[in-house]
């Protein structure tokens, strides 16, 4: 199969503090993304040109949208900085599930997604240092609504997507500068046997990431100006510059699956950086040279989704 190009279709200008969590929705087919620090989340209008949004209770790491009928009481799941939730756009209805780590200072939820069975994960990362000891954690949502810790130790939860068949977890811990896959059980949502995926030079932080249609990974390289797609071996295939250093996230959809949104963000620039790249926290959106989208996974929950959750641990690699 021959490479895909892209070519830049046209720039949104959001002006995000820090645009993430790139997501064509499923269901209602828009696309949709937050800005974490102004605790808020977009959508486009079908033609692509009006910008929809929404003020959240708190800062919102990510999200994904829940498989219920229109008329059901809560839409998407939520990862907000304090945890897990239930959410209603139109109602604002709001019913928090598990706040894992409330009890650690200096830490908030992250990046997150929908894995193919429909379990939602989210992962936390250090955002101020109060410990020496302290970390971040990559959670799974089981369908009861207990949050079920995976993997510590991290500082940054990046990156999260799945292979096709859905059995390779890929995941970056941000400041490793480093993808790491996992064997995935699909039955019981266990990771396995860890190995390095994609190694980055010391600038190039990965961050939101999504698997196309033919089975690449596509990752946003903050610090980078660029979003480069990967083949299933980790050697790149297609590197995109941008004009803004900060690209945060990606995602493939459109109404022919084949347009790649990619947001980006202004958090830390200072006054020179901002002159020098007037775009950055804007939103792009490019034209890809053929459909690579996979529909986004949608969340499953059990009947009893709003009985009291209890955070577990699993064995933690």
């Amino acid at each position: 199969m021959n490479s895909v190009s892209a070519i830049l279709l046209q720039s949104v200008p959001v002006q995000n503090v820090l645009g993430e969590n790139a997501l064509w929705h499923p269901l209602l087919q828009r696309f949709y993304w937050v800005d974490i620090e102004a605790g808020r989340m977009h959508w486009l209008s079908a033609d692509l040109c009006q910008v929809h949004q929404l003020a959240l209770p708190e800062r919102i790491g990510s999200f994904g949208v829940l498989n219920v009928a229109a008329d059901a009481p809560f839409q998407f799941v939520l990862a907000l900085a304090s945890g897990f939730a239930l959410y209603h756009p139109h109602t604002g209805a709001l019913r928090w599930l598990a706040r894992p780590e409330r009890h650690i200072r200096g830490n908030r939820f992250n990046d997150g997604r929908t894995d193919r069975q429909g379990r939602f994960w989210a992962g936390s990362m250090v955002e101020i240092q109060f410990q020496t000891s302290q970390c971040g954690a990559l959670y799974q949502l089981n369908r009861q609504g207990q949050a079920v810790r995976h993997l510590r130790q991290l500082q940054i939860s990046n990156g999260l997507c799945w292979s096709l068949d859905g059995r390779r977890m890929y995941h970056a811990d941000s400041p490793r500068h480093q993808i790491w896959q996992y064997e995935f059980c699909t039955a019981q949502a266990t990771l396995s046997q860890p190995r390095l995926f994609a190694n980055f030079a010391e600038n190039a932080s990965p961050d939101g990431a999504t698997v196309d249609a033919e089975d690449h990974v596509w990752t946003a390289l903050w610090g980078t100006s660029t979003v480069v797609r990967l083949n299933p071996q980790g050697q790149v295939d297609l590197t995109l510059t941008l004009p803004v250093s900060q690209p945060s996230s990606v995602a493939i959809g459109g109404e022919h699956g084949d347009l790649l949104f990619i947001t980006t963000s202004r958090l830390g620039l200072n006054a020179r950086q901002l002159a020098e790249q007037p775009a950055a926290g804007d939103l792009f959106i490019y034209q890809l040279s053929r459909p690579l989208a996979v529909p986004e996974s949608v969340c499953h929950l059990e009947p009893d989704w709003l009985a009291e959750p209890v955070c577990q641990d699993m064995p933690v690699l």
